[in-house]
């Protein structure tokens, strides 16, 4: 029997269910424990959170997943700015991966961003994941960061073909991604106590986080 699948926007009484999902999903994933979780937890209170792009994805009535986005700019040599999305969290349970599950939310999500007018994406994350969604090394697009940096985990997407011409940007994310590890740390202690321990996984992220493209 065919599953029902729904993506709508997440409601204030999802927001315990998908911190809990964001908290199982990225456990132990990129570090012992996460503080992702705790992200989703303030994000949606800051001026560059946008809550129409903040999705969930629900099979059988029970949500699975969620991806939520923010505001970030590009800025060129002379000063110009572009308002452009940022994506993250995104997750889906372990139990529903490699199903098309996150494929649907994701490319759902590009749809609205374009409706919404926005026509440029930057993430970080493993290339692995996304450049079968479109995403390119950041280096193709030359956006970079502050000091000529081109990390190897920062990618771009064009929501609409051509869009960037060429010209130098330093891309800038929104001051929320700057957790605040105490309060995290205090965030997650009211919480179901998990083990904290290492997997490759960590290997792993620490290996693209630190890698730059010369």
């Amino acid at each position: 029997m065919d599953k029902e699948i729904k993506i709508r926007n997440e409601e204030e009484s999802d927001y315990q269910r998908v911190e809990e999902i964001t908290r199982k999903c990225f456990w132990n994933l990129y570090i012992p424990g996460c503080n992702e979780h705790y992200l989703v937890h303030v994000m949606r209170s800051h001026e560059d959170f946008l809550p129409a792009l903040d999705l969930v994805i629900e099979v059988d009535n029970q949500i699975i997943g969620n991806i939520m986005y923010t505001r970030a700019k590009l800025i060129d040599e002379s000063g110009a700015e572009k308002e452009i999305l940022t994506f993250g969290p995104v997750c889906i349970l372990p139990e529903y991966q490699r199903k098309g599950y996150g494929k649907k939310l994701i490319e759902y999500s590009f749809e609205l961003a374009v409706a919404l007018g926005y026509d440029v994406i930057v993430i970080f994350g493993n290339p692995n994941n996304y450049v079968s969604r479109g995403f390119k090394s950041c280096k193709r697009y030359n956006i970079c960061l502050e000091n000529d940096i081109y990390p190897s985990a920062m990618m771009v997407k064009e929501l609409k073909p051509e869009v960037l011409d060429g010209r130098k940007w330093v891309y800038h994310q929104s001051p929320v991604f700057e957790i605040d590890e105490q309060e995290a740390e205090r965030f997650d202690a009211g919480l179901e106590s998990l083990e904290k321990k290492y997997q490759p996984s960590q290997e792993e992220f620490f290996i693209h986080s630190h890698s730059i493209i010369r």
